[in-house]
């Protein structure tokens, strides 16, 4: 028996694929595909986060952009652009110390991504009935499960 996946609830081997305290037999599976499920709440809202933390990365330099331009205006109409060039330098040494911390906001941003916006099933037909194994929305696990179980279903083919 070679064992393709397992985690707290997946287990795939290349006799048998366990989902949740439900087993079923690799020679019992005739088919196996996957499609898109219907979001959920969980999804939807990591949605909506991914864009709220996509709008607060992206908001403070174009504000800073406005505020740039708004102060070169006014540094023309004054011919006092010394005022100006040091409201520049302290504003840019700020944003330089201030980069470090953009970390923890674009790592969730990045894991959000990785983490998928949908539902992914899987479905077996199993004894001439069609089952959904697994419905998930964390799209690198599902990646993972799917290749398991495509890997368990090759390697019981006859060669």
């Amino acid at each position: 028996m070679t064992l393709f996946y397992r985690d707290d609830s997946v287990q795939v081997t290349s006799t048998s694929i366990h989902v949740e305290g439900r087993s079923y037999r690799m020679a019992d599976l005739t088919y196996v595909w996957h499609q898109r499920g219907r979001g959920s709440a969980r999804t939807f809202t990591r949605v909506a986060v991914r864009g709220l933390l996509i709008f607060l990365v992206s908001a403070p330099p174009l504000v800073a952009v406005v505020c740039l331009l708004s102060l070169a205006y006014s540094a023309v109409d004054r011919a006092n652009w010394s005022l100006a060039l040091i409201i520049v330098a302290v504003c840019a040494v700020g944003a330089f110390a201030l980069a470090p911390f953009l970390e923890v906001p674009l790592g969730w941003l990045d894991r959000s991504y990785s983490r998928g916006g949908a539902v992914n099933e899987i479905w077996v037909q199993c004894a001439g009935e069609e089952v959904l194994l697994l419905r998930t929305s964390d799209a690198h696990r599902f990646g993972q499960i799917y290749r398991a179980v495509q890997r368990a279903v090759e390697h019981g083919e006859p060669r």
